[in-house]
């Protein structure tokens, strides 16, 4: 038998959809692929994270990545890659989070192996940097873009911001493990609840919490239910808004079916999980007209996207109505046809045999 090609993913960000991400693809390819992970950990990495990888993968940890730009950490994560890949002798180096794109444009070429990148959220579009780091961050980008690399998004909008800064470009869509969700629906008990309007996430700039509490204060006889915790919680005043903190992932899954709409209000995203989750239970999802939202929902097709408090007020006030059927089919139809994990892998194993065959 032919010997397996290696591929070395590069994940400084172990965390969030990042993790998620990279456990479903990398377990889905480990049967075609000898697959290596060179990662760091973060706060949001689970604790037992090494349990969720198939045993076959090798996860090798990097002492030196770290979030913020850091010239001595970094030139040491340079190194500290070089070495790992030397050693590995990877066919595939496919680098994701913006942070690992850095990194490992400038420590390969790729000449040797065929260099990939995913960038999960261009930083110098997210808002809570200030003007000037979201320049420095946007420079990086166009430098690194130069290299021998061609760059895979997770979302049509992330493409699209990526053909600006090279033509080395394609996407593979966001997805979810529809097998591991609906294992964990099938034990959800549903019961009688008021009409209620939810989120999911950290409580943080990025997913706007002023304006889910604007939203909930003009709606004043709905409840609103916030799956999550964060550093801007007080920002969620209205008195109908009710916060669970960090929640288990299985009662998180259990607070959103037995919840009514989902709500998205985010100022930027790459391609929320969230939301495709609650796509695929059947929930009205109404969301901020941003890059990322924008490209899985189709206003008044599979769902809402807004621009206003009142437009979400009047989205809500459907829900609220029942008249969500034809809404959530179209919505959980795409999530069957294009957001799954079967359809992400297959799409990346074809990217990589062409390559590999095209050297």
């Amino acid at each position: 038998m032919a010997e397996k090609k290696k591929i070395l993913y590069v994940v400084e960000a172990m965390g969030g959809g990042v993790f998620t991400y990279i456990v479903d693809l990398a377990n889905r390819l480990v049967n075609e692929y000898d697959i290596y992970i060179a990662y760091a950990v973060r706060s949001q990495t689970p604790n037992n994270y090494k349990t969720y990888f198939d045993q076959r993968i090798q996860l090798i940890e990097v002492n030196h990545f770290s979030r913020e730009i850091h010239p001595i950490k970094d030139i040491q994560a340079i190194c500290e890659v070089k070495k790992i890949a030397k050693n590995i002798q990877p066919d595939i180096i496919h680098l994701h989070s913006s942070k690992a794109g850095a990194i490992g444009r400038i420590a390969f070429t790729g000449k040797k192996a065929i260099l990939f990148y995913t960038p999960h959220g261009y930083s110098f579009l997210m808002e809570n940097y200030k003007p000037e780091k979201r320049m420095i961050f946007k420079w990086m980008e166009t430098i690194c873009a130069k290299r021998r690399c061609i760059t895979i998004s997770c979302s049509a909008g992330e493409h699209q911001e990526t053909l600006k800064l090279t033509k080395r470009a394609t996407y593979v869509n966001n997805a979810i493990n529809l097998n591991k969700l609906q294992k964990i629906m099938d034990n959800v008990q549903i019961y009688k609840h008021p009409f209620t309007v939810f989120t999911l996430g950290r409580i943080c700039h990025q997913k706007n919490p002023k304006l889910f509490n604007q939203i909930a204060e003009a709606m004043p006889d709905v409840q609103f239910l916030w799956i999550g915790e964060g550093e801007l919680r007080n920002e969620l005043k209205s008195p109908n808004i009710e916060i669970t903190g960090w929640v288990k992932r299985e009662d998180a899954i259990r607070f959103s079916m037995n919840a009514d709409v989902f709500l998205l209000t985010s100022l930027w995203e790459g391609l929320p999980i969230s939301l495709l989750e609650s796509m695929y239970m059947k929930k009205l999802c109404i969301v901020h007209n941003v890059i990322g939202n924008r490209d899985v929902i189709q206003n008044g097709v599979n769902g809402f996207v807004c621009k206003s408090v009142e437009e979400f007020v009047k989205g809500i006030e459907i829900g609220k109505k029942g008249l969500v059927q034809q809404y959530v089919e179209y919505a959980f139809k795409d999530i069957l046809e294009q957001y799954n994990v079967d359809v992400q892998s297959e799409a990346y194993s074809k990217i990589y045999y062409h390559m590999l065959n095209n050297r």
